[in-house]
């Protein structure tokens, strides 16, 4: 396949063409001077680096109507949450069949990799493990411990399976459980998450300390909390969707303005579709009713760039040969490829490989 028109990838937007063999990268040039030579399938777009969806709790897909109204406590929150009271009553079967719809509706919109905070325990973890299997998403898992105050011995069992741990947030943990849940987690080289300031405002000691690889959310943050968190290296995921159900945005621009190392994520998927390409809209657009507008490039590498680092793959933010991961093609006019990316990507314009073509697969 020959792709004539432009790269939107870590080094920015350029206008490019890009050969693929078998989906992967084998050429990248100046626009104009490739020609397909009526070998090979030709088309106009824009070639990206696969997404990657920044937070998910994919375990919540297992729900199917609409959820009760009320404060996001008691959606969400721990133990007794309706999420919670819902996932203690399904049977493993059906989260199991749930996460993995969810996954496949991922993989169609060409997303390579999920970071999912998995309650449940151990247990927990192990569905979702199931879920993936022979799926084309990567999955990052990070575990949430059952017992409290915290047991080495859980911690341990966890950990063995799980990417990471993730906690609900620093408030609902004390000090001591955050303390220990960091510590084990980066003995074993794994992640520590947690959720941070997404209903009020909590001090950044409280959140920062011990030092999270993750923090999800920050929509009550103030610029002097976004700055510490920039200072303090930590990559923090937005999921403006799920946040604007309770009456509450990140401040996205004033992310952009401090630098912060951002991801974008889905959040719960009993409250929408796992979409990426939805979240990246609706970010773009409720930055802008509120006065606030991040820009378009921002938000396209907090969804195509930023993962990948995050995840130690930087590599795969990159469109060139020798690649190993396929990117994506998207049949968008390549004028300005940032804005078209965010604001327009759907399914349908994702190009699929023909029967006997090379061409991307996601």
């Amino acid at each position: 396949m020959l792709v004539e028109g432009a790269v939107l990838d870590v080094d920015g937007p350029r206008p490019a063409y890009v050969r693929l063999r078998d989906g992967f990268v084998e050429e990248v040039g100046s626009p104009g001077s490739a020609s397909s030579h009526g070998r090979e399938r030709a088309v106009r777009g824009i070639v990206v680096p696969p997404p990657v969806n920044g937070h998910t709790h994919l375990g919540d897909a297992v729900s199917v109507r609409e959820p009760p109204a009320g404060p996001v406590e008691e959606l969400v929150a721990p133990p007794h949450g309706y999420k919670f009271r819902l996932l203690a009553t399904a049977p493993r079967a059906r989260k199991t069949a749930a996460m993995r719809l969810a996954l496949r509706r991922m993989a169609r919109e060409g997303v390579a990799a999920v970071v999912d905070f998995r309650e449940e325990g151990r247990a927990g973890v192990d569905l979702l493990r199931a879920a993936l299997r022979d799926q084309p998403v990567q999955g990052v898992v990070f575990g949430r411990p059952l017992r409290r105050p915290i047991e080495a011995e859980e911690l341990r069992e966890l950990l063995a399976t799980a990417d990471g741990i993730g906690l609900s947030s620093a408030r609902d943990e004390a000090p001591e459980d955050r303390r220990a849940v960091a510590r084990a987690a980066h003995d074993a080289g794994k992640r520590f998450g947690l959720h941070a300031s997404e209903a009020v405002r909590e001090a950044p000691e409280s959140y920062l300390d011990p030092a999270p690889d993750l923090l999800v959310h920050l929509a009550k943050a103030t610029a002097d909390d976004l700055a510490a968190v920039r200072d303090a290296g930590v990559t923090v995921a937005v999921c403006p969707r799920s946040n604007a159900l309770f009456g509450r945005q990140p401040d996205l621009e004033a992310m952009e303005r401090t630098g912060l190392r951002l991801l974008i994520g889905t959040d719960n998927a009993m409250f929408h579709a796992p979409s990426v390409w939805s979240e990246l809209q609706f970010a773009y657009a409720a930055s802008r009713l509120v006065g606030r507008p991040a820009s378009a490039a921002f938000l396209a590498r907090a969804a195509l760039v930023e993962p990948w680092r995050w995840l130690g793959q930087p590599g795969a933010a990159r469109i060139a040969p020798g690649n190993p991961v396929r990117p994506l093609v998207l049949r968008l006019p390549p004028d300005d490829p940032a804005y078209q990316v965010v604001t327009r990507t759907t399914e349908q314009v994702i190009v699929r490989p023909r029967p006997g073509r090379s061409g991307p697969s996601p």
